[in-house]
């Protein structure tokens, strides 16, 4: 009964845009005054290529080029050596997008977001220093609060939300034939077809995201 009832609420919850606003502000609720950062952090997030690499090389190339002065970091586990290695990749993938590889730096130790806040910490000589951080909109408030934890005092960060799409998604079921007889025309639903499903992805996100900030919390980093 408790498993059905949960099912039932996270069901409803999905068709409203609170899963949407869970990970708005998961994304933002942390950001400070933008200013002119002196290091750029890129969270490693999944292998490279994978979704979460991938989303947050671009940001940090965008905002590398906008500060063209600030060094970059890339924090993620793996051998610097191996040029097929995910942390190689992300660096490979910056310098794709013209950023200049003398100002990308690699921290392959950490293997948490609390790790390698302390390896980072290593790398940068002064802890009054700018840094801004790049990560998943989930990811953002824990990166922020674990960084300035271990003593940063200055951190911002700019969460790598999805691109939204620019184009029509609806059409007319009519159209396109085949078997119409006992189905309803969805079409022209697009919160059927894709809001539901993307919201209990971000229900599921959250829960799990509210969960590592408890556990963070409870062992004092953050």
């Amino acid at each position: 009964m408790i498993v059905g009832t949960l099912t039932i609420i996270l069901v409803f919850i999905s068709f409203t845009t609170l899963p949407f606003k869970g990970i708005y502000w998961l994304g933002t609720s942390g950001l400070k005054t933008e200013s002119t950062p002196q290091y750029i952090i890129v969270m490693g997030g999944s292998a490279m290529p994978g979704q979460s690499a991938l989303i947050r090389s671009y940001y940090a190339a965008m905002i590398a080029k906008e500060f063209n002065e600030a060094e970059i970091i890339i924090a993620l586990p793996g051998d610097i050596y191996d040029t097929t290695s995910s942390i190689r990749l992300m660096k490979k993938e910056l310098e794709i997008r013209n950023i200049n590889p003398s100002r990308i730096f690699l921290e392959n130790e950490g293997k948490n977001t609390r790790d390698q806040a302390l390896e980072i910490q290593k790398i940068i000589p002064s802890k009054k220093s700018s840094i801004i951080i790049v990560t998943s909109p989930e990811h953002m408030r824990r990166s922020i609060l674990a960084f300035e934890k271990v003593g940063f005092q200055e951190v911002n960060g700019i969460p790598a939300f999805d691109a939204v799409h620019d184009f029509e998604l609806a059409f007319n079921d009519k159209d396109l034939g085949g078997k119409n007889r006992f189905l309803p025309e969805i079409g022209d639903n697009t919160q059927i077809r894709y809001q539901f499903w993307k919201h209990l992805e971000y229900e599921i996100i959250f829960m799990r995201e509210m969960t590592a900030l408890f556990y963070y919390n409870l062992k004092g980093w953050i």
